[in-house]
């Protein structure tokens, strides 16, 4: 929503409500004028004017140079006819001009459509018509132009400040999106592509040292290799790469907005190395929240049975309580020293930081990772379920 919009309907409020202040004023002192016919007819023509202008003052776009120019030509009229159809002894005495404020109203204009120097401009050749065409330089009149001066500057510095304030918040938001849809991207691609890239490197060294067979898996897994090392520049610093859509397995649930069986998820990635423990109920959770918990537990899983070793065992646990749903995974393999996983970050490899620990942020979540030299990785993934 834009800033500017409450401005220009408080703009289109404030000429109707001035129209009828200067029609009341006159109304009660018209029979002291010379010309009052004059000033009945002024004062008809700019009620047209109001009423056929108040949508174009309502909207930036609507609201175009050539409406402003109308709008003050009015005013400035109206302001040298007030010298010739009133009597000099009321111009003395600080009576009003046929408009009155009204014409703030075109200086507000101003300021709102080009910021404070136009409302500056305008102000001035309504002061400069005040002067020459009503009463010439007094007290009043020195004092009314400045309050409008004020007023206008003002309102136009204010309205610069906004849309540069609202533009700032343009970029960023869209600087954030553009990171979120980078780090969603990221995570699919490691789930998938990079570790199918890194399975085709290390298969096709194994398989040039066998029996030749025509096919030169050497260079296969080179090219494989070049690859997963592009496509992890790619992730950690490259352009964001064209939306894809998402993979089956780790996709978000058919239906989004239906409630899934955490549980039912992670069923698959249990077998003969890995249990699975977790409540007799089901545990549900929004769909989104679900297929990417699920999806990040998958990764930590995947760790687990390329690193921990072949016959290292892991346990999923899934905890089902009112604020928040925990995962736990922990295994028995060597687990890792400190500091590995941010050397591990700085080479490419995302596995932690966007595939577990990413979903878990965009979640509203934490993911935990506790680790001893020998004595395994536990990884504690928690949703709350407010935040999902």
């Amino acid at each position: 929503m834009s800033v500017e919009l409450p401005l220009w309907k408080a703009i289109s409020y404030f000429r109707v409500l001035a129209l009828c202040y200067a029609l009341l004023r006159y109304f009660n002192s018209y029979l002291h004028f010379l010309h009052p016919v004059a000033g009945w007819i002024f004062l008809g023509t700019l009620t047209l004017w109001t009423l056929a202008s108040t949508r174009a003052f309502a909207n930036p776009q609507r609201c175009t140079r050539y409406v402003l120019g109308t709008d003050l030509t009015l005013a400035v009229t109206g302001i040298v006819m007030s010298g010739l159809t009133d009597s000099p002894a009321r111009i003395s005495h600080g009576a009003p001009t046929l408009p009155t404020i009204w014409a703030a109203g075109t200086v507000l204009g101003f300021a709102a459509k080009g910021g404070w120097r136009p409302a500056a401009a305008s102000g001035s050749v309504i002061g400069v018509a005040n002067i020459l065409g009503h009463g010439g330089p007094t007290g009043d009149n020195i004092h009314n132009i400045v309050l409008l001066m004020v007023a206008g500057c003002a309102i136009g510095y204010v309205i610069e400040l906004a849309r540069a304030s609202e533009a700032t918040l343009t970029r960023a938001l869209q600087v954030e999106a553009a990171t979120r849809e980078r780090e969603r991207l990221s995570r699919d691609i490691h789930d998938g592509v990079l570790q199918v890239l890194a399975l085709v490197q290390r298969r096709g060294a194994e398989l040039s040292e066998g029996p030749g067979s025509g096919v030169d898996f050497a260079e296969l897994g080179r090219l494989a290799g070049e690859q997963e090392r592009a496509l992890r520049a790619l992730m950690t610093g490259g352009p964001l790469p064209a939306q894809r859509a998402p993979r089956p397995g780790t996709a978000e649930p058919p239906d989004p907005d239906a409630p899934h069986d955490l549980t039912a998820l992670l069923r698959p990635y249990a077998d003969e190395r890995i249990t699975l423990s977790a409540p007799g109920t089901p545990v549900l959770l929004p769909g989104p929240a679900a297929g990417e918990l699920a999806a990040a537990v998958g990764a930590a899983v995947d760790n687990v049975r390329k690193h921990a070793g072949e016959r290292a065992r892991a346990w999923i646990l899934v905890e089902d309580e009112p604020e928040a749903v925990t995962v736990s995974i922990r295994d028995d393999g060597p687990g890792f020293a400190p500091g590995r996983l941010g050397e591990a970050e700085q080479a490419g490899r995302l596995g932690v930081s966007q595939s577990i620990r990413g979903r878990l942020l965009d979640l509203g979540g934490t993911a935990e990772l506790y680790s001893v030299p020998g004595e395994g990785v536990e990884v504690e993934l928690r949703v709350p379920r407010e935040g999902s």
